[in-house]
């Protein structure tokens, strides 16, 4: 699938363009498809949205596929792959899709990708994933601020043990969480 310079330039500019032009089900989508993408009906397509660039035609969107804001659909490591989004799917916010080398990944029927996800295996059709709940690392000594080193910081990390967890409230929120902070001015 080797491609000449003059299209390998003419996708990306027609890339970008589609990232920030408006239009989400009409200029977006059409832009995509003169770069190569596979578009079988209408589909929406969000702000800023990646779509392959090496491999554009690896990745095909099927009727009422919804890919929302700052989306990422990546065909290729290392060598092409394909991704179908098939029918009615819901791809949520700033999820990244990447295709396996030489196969093809699928997200099926009417399936909803919870924003933040990361897909790199097939989705059932009608299914509802989505990235697993926070998990906290460490507790913060040294705050990262812009004239901390990065070593300082790490230097500054402290196991969280079970007895430092906050306690939740009945609601489930911790005291560090927005449900529990006061607003500005209160």
């Amino acid at each position: 699938m080797e491609k000449g310079i003059v299209r390998r330039v003419v996708n990306r500019v027609l890339g970008k363009l589609a990232r920030v032009a408006p239009g989400a089900t009409s200029l977006r989508p059409w832009l995509h498809k003169l770069r190569g993408v596979q578009i079988n009906g209408h589909v929406f397509i969000g702000d800023d949205v990646y779509l392959e660039n090496e491999f554009p035609e690896c990745v095909r969107l099927e009727d009422g596929a919804q890919i929302n804001l700052r989306s990422t659909i990546i065909a290729h490591t290392r060598g092409s792959g394909q991704v179908v989004i098939e029918k009615n799917v819901l791809v949520g916010a700033c999820s990244v899709i990447i295709g396996p080398v030489d196969a093809t990944l699928t997200i099926g029927d009417g399936s909803v990708i919870g924003a933040g996800s990361i897909i790199t295996t097939n989705v059932p059709p009608q299914t509802l994933v989505g990235p697993e709940k926070m998990k906290t690392y460490a507790r913060v000594t040294v705050p990262f601020t812009m004239t901390t080193s990065y070593l300082d910081f790490r230097k500054g990390l402290r196991p969280v043990n079970v007895a430092e967890k906050p306690a939740k409230s009945p609601t489930g929120a911790t005291p560090t969480s927005p449900a529990t902070k006061p607003a500005d001015g209160e």
